[in-house]
């Protein structure tokens, strides 16, 4: 892939060759198991840690490096996915939407607890929103903490949580006040909180070296302490954090197309039919063209909202529009590269065939696809 000396510095290629080779190291001798397996080793948490992965983009002061660097960030994670696996890199990469708001706006007593604890691998963090009958319908959601005296009785529950089954520490959204998006606030609650429990592990078409799970309050008593920022000022928090998920959507989209690309490379250059390459023939040649030409214009178009928001501007809408134009692609390039592979395609033994169903997940993770065109269209003034 060729480096774009806009947005990456030599600092950005170290990086990038430092989590290549943990990847080749650690991942890829075991993801064929892992995925069959339906999980990774949780000592993968603190392996990731020790190499100072999981602490990119974060303070030093808690263990981090590179803060503030958003393109350390693009680096490290584009090169996690050439494990070929989006479960896992998901579920690796749980922290980085459960963590953000306890950073930001937890009490720094909990914080400075929570946040070394998580970089470093010894606990999981994830974010638990989607409820069973909300979806990306976030304002509207149902899981209610009432105050009561020192702490708040939560009841409701979550579901298609990332890493929900072994994480340590969910930052929730809960419905503190009145119905809509003004009422909802954020708690952290951590694993052994009475009245909190874990339901099965979800069992998905794709990701699955990811855990995935229900999550259930029973009068489960939260301390008042554990508020993330303000009472009934959680949405703004969840907002804001959408659009770093919905870059690392839109990333993850454009490596996963990336990686089919090669592979249809790599088999039209070595499959022979009626005497010769396939890749000679020209309905081939033509289509890979096509897929590398979709891939550099959506891969452009990420960067550049990276960019922007590197730069602290707003891409509310662009942002929405990378996420659909990457993942719309992949779509397309995971597809065709089945195709071009044909019957080893359909094999479990083949990257592609995971990639295909991988990708599936990225146009409704973070916001679907309809979502994102309901806020692009908003931003018109529609």
């Amino acid at each position: 892939m060729p480096a774009f000396q806009e947005y990456f510095d030599p600092n950005h290629q170290l990086i990038r060759d430092s989590v290549r080779r943990f990847v080749e190291r650690e991942i890829l001798p075991d993801i064929e198991q892992w995925e069959e397996a339906e999980s990774f080793p949780r000592e993968l948490y603190r392996k990731a840690g020790a190499a100072g992965i999981l602490g990119i983009g974060y303070p030093e002061a808690f263990g981090g490096s590179h803060e503030g660097d958003l393109f350390a960030k693009v680096a490290a994670s584009e090169e996690l996915m050439r494990c070929g696996s989006g479960g896992l890199v998901a579920g690796l990469g749980s922290l980085d939407i459960g963590l953000p708001p306890i950073l930001k706006w937890a009490r720094p007593e909990v914080r400075d607890r929570i946040v070394p604890q998580v970089l470093s691998g010894e606990k999981i963090s994830a974010l638990a929103v989607t409820e069973p009958g909300g979806g990306s319908d976030v304002a509207n959601l149902q899981t209610r903490a009432v105050r009561d005296g020192d702490c708040y009785r939560v009841n409701g529950s979550k579901t298609f949580i990332t890493s929900g089954v072994r994480a340590d520490v969910y930052t929730v959204a809960v419905r503190t006040g009145e119905p809509g998006f003004a009422g909802i606030s954020l708690l952290l609650i951590e694993k052994g909180t009475p009245g909190f429990t874990v339901g099965r592990q979800l069992k998905k078409m794709g990701w699955w070296a990811s855990d995935t799970a229900e999550l259930f309050f029973d009068d489960c008593r939260v301390p008042v302490g554990n508020l993330i920022g303000g009472e009934n000022m959680g949405f703004a928090c969840i907002m804001g954090n959408f659009q770093s998920e919905r870059l690392a959507l839109a990333l993850m989209a454009n490596m996963t197309a990336q990686l089919a690309l090669e592979e249809s490379l790599k088999w039209a250059r070595e499959r022979e039919a009626f005497g010769k390459p396939i890749g000679k023939f020209q309905v081939i040649k033509h289509r890979l063209a096509e897929m590398a030409t979709e891939l550099e214009v959506s891969r452009e178009f990420t960067y550049r909202q990276a960019a922007k928001m590197a730069a602290g501007q707003s891409v509310i809408k662009e942002i929405s529009m990378a996420k659909n134009f990457a993942t719309d692609t992949a779509d397309r390039i995971t597809h065709d590269a089945v195709q071009i592979l044909g019957g080893l395609g359909y094999m479990r033994e083949s990257l592609v065939e995971r990639l295909y169903r991988d990708n599936r997940i990225l146009s409704i993770g973070g916001g679907t696809r309809e979502v994102m065109n309901e806020i692009i269209s908003k931003q018109m003034g529609l």
